[in-house]
């Protein structure tokens, strides 16, 4: 998924809504490069996110009832889906993310997804069973992370983290630094890699090196913006 197949593969006015962590710097300037030869749009809302860590002060920010309450400010702007731009559930659980989308879809009558979704669906898309992780957390996150995706059957070939846990840093993180973090990945071969945070500036990265390497790098970022576009079609 890349800028341009956003804008060649939908070309019906939509109205897409993304709660975005209050932290987020990059997916709305990002949403505003893609859709400016798009004739959908993008509308946002927020919930505060400051931290990422396994603390319980940290879990309790990607609540329900906070997550609900803030996607449901985006009913008012008459949008066609509801996407979490966030990517919580790759160490909370896939199941937090299910579980919230059956209730935005029930307390809105919106189509809703979440980014983490979205990435899972891409194992099955790719017929991938091994993948590389690129992430800008601590370690114990990653490993969450890892023992997550497991868990379902999917193997992390090699990761590369950052180190950090301050939600709002992520963005300084330099498209060079993420390269580099890709292709250390990339050196074991897996069947995709994953650059895992919407606030992480990896969405020219990914398109540039899923050409160089020959291996589907995907940015979550992209994904969730996709996302939002597929199911506001009513695309399965």
């Amino acid at each position: 998924m890349t800028y341009s197949s956003l804008n060649r593969r939908y070309d019906t006015v939509k109205r897409v809504g993304i709660l975005i962590p209050s932290s987020n710097t990059v997916l709305e300037p990002l949403s505003v490069r893609i859709f400016s030869n798009n004739q959908s749009t993008a509308h946002f809302s927020r919930l505060r996110v400051i931290d990422v860590t396994l603390e319980q002060q940290s879990f309790d920010q990607f609540s329900m009832e906070k997550q609900i309450d803030a996607a449901q400010l985006l009913c008012d702007a008459g949008v066609d889906s509801i996407v979490w731009g966030g990517t919580s559930a790759s160490w909370l659980g896939a199941d937090h993310d299910a579980r919230l989308c059956d209730l935005l879809e029930s307390a809105t009558g919106i189509p809703s997804g979440s980014c983490t979704l979205e990435m899972n669906r891409l194992f099955n898309a790719c017929n991938a069973k091994t993948f590389g992780l690129v992430t800008p957390y601590t370690f114990d996150v990653q490993q969450h992370i890892m023992k997550n995706y497991a868990s379902m059957g999917f193997t992390c070939l090699a990761e590369r983290h950052y180190g950090g846990s301050i939600s709002s840093e992520f963005a300084a993180i330099e498209e060079h630094v993420i390269t580099q973090m890709v292709r250390d990945v990339a050196k074991k071969r897996p069947d995709i890699i994953f650059i895992m945070c919407t606030n992480m500036r990896g969405a020219r990265v990914s398109e540039k090196l899923s050409d160089e390497l020959g291996i589907p790098v995907f940015d979550s970022a992209i994904v969730t913006l996709e996302a939002g576009l597929r199911l506001a079609e009513g695309l399965a």
